[in-house]
């Protein structure tokens, strides 16, 4: 029974409990058990006749015990869902609506969320108390030193229809109001009332403040629960828009104030130049390449670190150091990328994410250039090739001790006098240095891999960037080096943030790295989805009722059962825009005429364009029939149809012909012997020729057979609403019928 059909009057007093450890969000509230006794008792009184059953009565969902807290329980009694209540403080006389989150607390207690004691003025006189806040915190002390006592009423609200929201502060500007207040009130509202104060936490830590200014229908609250709400947001007054608009073009500029290049998107083969900060970033964005072929990202610079993530559902935010896809740490003064073709994974990335770091303290200015190329896979064949290339050199050339270098045997001698006089050769890496060198006393080489460098600094970022240990900062993970981290948090950090495909917002996928649910694993969902996805909701073909995170594999069912369907039948008129039979709006084909309730119909035509051959007599073999479709035939070639959108083949109107009986008669005969009779060429109406180019319009694309897209147009009269009626019920084409 709906709710606006029961009615229930019950009111109490309450003392705000001191003590408990529930987390109350919202507008929500908790109520002694005994007050959902009362409440089916008044909504009993009202309704219907009380009936009581010894522990058989169905546990109800406001209710937090069970059959075993009570030996009488309310059987076949409704409460208006939800339920509802008006607050209302004694002491000041401020109100507010709230929903009820459960009937656990103590007898003549009440549980109030800290919005709901913001809004009745209700101090936190708990002095140490276990009370677990939710979103909002206050350090106020109670002056009378009293108890604060609050008035409940059972009222019952409107659905909310439209709601006025009004920023206090200027700059908001998330990237989702719908999914963001959607999501917000679904979890934590039932009620709003109006003149209150409304802080929605955004995901990304924001916070925002609305004035909830008005609400329809007309009056001091509405309900939120399973209702379309129609909000609205604007400023409190101009200045305030004004200040909006400043602040979030003033986010918008990229330019960075320390001198680092702004960022920009690239194209592929054009290289571009710029300058970078030490310590600093430069993002840049890749929108389009082709998915086929890998790419090549190339950048020169001295210190310039390059990293790359994709923009996807499952990558949002930009790379750095320590949170990066692909990486390139190299000391090089060129160092690349090479990212190859990946299949679906490719088809899910909007674009690429390329961002420069310039490693250093010094706020230095450090010149880059970067170029992004198309690359292809190498061939087996060039791969072997190049394997089996061997280095040749000349009989006549000889290779030098010291520096390894190939040259003719009658410089040899002299070149080894002086080089190894003045150089020495790296025994591990074989390069070869100047003994008195700089480079010489400062080249290291690591003692747990193959690295090596020239300076000092390189040798402490290396073993920063590869030998040190870093907590994340999202989860208690400690990663063994950055490279170690990156991966981490672009993989099973519960902190990376993914773009939920049921809540429509930026969020942490949140869960167990270590120890994921089996619905995530079976779904390839990740916890929070997981989570979000266990709101139900109703398919929009067989009204039934599914889990979100269950729609894509119910709406397989239904491509398999429309798979199943048996194609219908059209009219043999090549003109003509229909089926022998129709379908039900499911697909379905429509029931066929029994023997007796229609004529024989012995030409395949639908009823319309049989029905000018009809005549009720007794013809067994067809030749009246035949005779009849004759002289229509020879009436269309000498006389035509007199309509300008004719566009039959075998007409006079349409093809502009000038023939007589006598000369028509040849062309006639092959269409009405058995072979001709198999497509008919009838002219049609202007309503019935407008829907068969619709229908060869919607075959063209080759995901629906011609006959299928003909019933689609029959049934719907509509091009838009033929396509997605096909969409929702037609079997699409196999490749091998395309």
């Amino acid at each position: 029974m709906a709710s606006q059909n029961i009615s229930l009057t019950w009111t109490r007093d309450y003392t705000v409990t001191q003590n408990f450890r529930t987390k109350l969000l919202g507008d929500k509230i908790i109520l002694p058990k005994s007050a959902l006794e009362q409440l089916l008792a008044a909504s009993s009184a009202t309704n219907a006749p009380t009936r009581y059953v010894t522990n058989s009565a169905p546990h109800t969902h406001y209710s937090s015990f069970n059959s075993q807290s009570s030996n009488l329980q309310f059987s076949n009694i409704q409460l208006p869902q939800p339920l509802t209540f008006l607050l209302v403080n004694v002491k000041n006389g401020k109100k507010v609506h709230a929903g009820i989150q459960e009937f656990s607390a103590k007898e003549g207690e009440i549980g109030l969320s800290p919005f709901l004691r913001e809004a009745l003025d209700i101090s936190d006189f708990s002095n140490g108390s276990e009370y677990i806040s939710g979103d909002i915190t206050t350090n106020k002390s109670i002056t009378d030193g009293g108890t604060p006592r609050i008035e409940v009423h059972s009222k019952q609200l409107p659905k909310g229809l439209f709601l006025r929201l009004r920023p206090l502060d200027a700059g908001y500007n998330p990237a989702d109001w719908k999914a963001l207040l959607e999501k917000y009130l679904r979890e934590n509202f039932t009620t709003l009332t109006r003149g209150e104060t409304l802080t929605v936490q955004a995901p990304t830590s924001e916070v925002f403040r609305f004035l909830i200014d008005e609400v329809s229908p007309k009056g001091d609250g509405i309900c939120v629960v399973d209702t379309d709400l129609v909000v609205d947001i604007e400023a409190l007054n101009e200045e305030q828009a004004r200040e909006t608009l400043k602040q979030i073009i003033s986010k918008s500029q990229t330019e960075n104030i320390s001198g680092s290049s702004m960022v920009n998107e690239l194209n592929m083969w054009q290289q571009v130049k710029g300058k970078l900060s030490e310590g600093e970033y430069v993002d840049y964005t890749l929108p389009s390449w082709d998915r086929s072929q890998g790419i090549e990202v190339k950048v020169s610079g001295q210190d310039i670190e390059l990293f790359i993530s994709p923009f996807s559902s499952r990558q949002r935010v930009r790379p750095r150091e320590d949170e990066h896809v692909w990486g390139n740490f190299s000391t090089d003064l060129e160092k690349q990328i090479i990212i190859n073709p990946q299949g679906k994974e490719n088809e899910e990335i909007e674009h690429l994410n390329i961002s420069l770091h310039a490693r250093g303290q010094n706020k230095a200015l450090r010149e880059y250039s970067i170029q992004i190329r198309p690359r292809s896979l190498p061939s087996f064949e060039e791969l072997k090739n190049s394997q089996d290339e061997v280095e040749s050199h000349d009989q006549n050339n000889e290779q030098c001790k010291t520096c390894l270098k190939w040259l003719p045997k009658n410089n040899l001698f002299l070149h080894e006098n002086y080089c190894s006089r003045n150089n020495i050769v790296c025994s591990l890496c074989h390069n070869v240095f100047q003994k008195k060198s700089q480079e010489w006393k400062d080249h290291w080489h690591c003692e747990y891999d193959t690295f090596f460098g020239q300076t000092v600094d390189s040798k402490k970022s290396h073993d920063y960037i590869f030998h040190t240990s870093k907590p994340c900062s999202n989860c208690p993970y400690i990663a063994k080096n950055l490279i170690d981290l990156a991966a981490h948090r672009t993989t099973v950090c519960p902190g990376k943030i993914i773009l939920c495909q049921f809540c429509h917002l930026e969020v942490p996928q949140e869960g167990d790295p270590l120890n994921p649910s089996p619905e995530a694993l079976i779904y390839n969902l990740t916890a929070h989805e997981v989570s979000d996805g266990a709101r139900t909701t109703q398919c929009h073909l067989c009204s039934k009722i599914i889990r979100l995170r269950d729609v894509s594999t119910h709406m397989k069912h239904h491509d398999l059962e429309n798979s199943k369907k048996v194609q219908p039948t059209i009219c043999r008129n090549v003109y003509c825009c229909r089926t022998l039979n129709g379908v039900e709006n499911d697909g379905k084909i429509r029931r066929r005429p029994q023997f007796g309730e229609a004529p024989t119909n012995l030409l395949g035509l639908c009823d319309f364009c049989f029905g000018p051959f009809y005549v009720n007599m007794h013809d067994p073999e067809g030749k009246a029939l035949r005779r009849r479709v004759e002289r229509r035939y020879l009436s269309q070639l000498v006389s035509g149809c007199g309509k300008s959108w004719c566009r039959n083949r075998y007409c006079k109107t349409a093809q502009n012909l000038n023939l007589t009986h006598k000369t028509a008669l040849p062309l006639v005969k092959p269409l009405i012997d058995p072979d001709g009779l198999k497509k008919l060429h009838l002219c049609v109406d202007n309503n019935n020729n407008s829907f068969k180019i619709m229908a060869e319009t919607l075959a063209k694309d080759k995901r629906y057979s011609l006959e299928w897209c003909i019933a689609a147009l029959e049934l719907q009269r509509d091009f838009d609403s033929a396509q997605t009626w096909l969409n929702n019920w037609a079997p699409k084409l196999d490749k091998e019928n395309k």
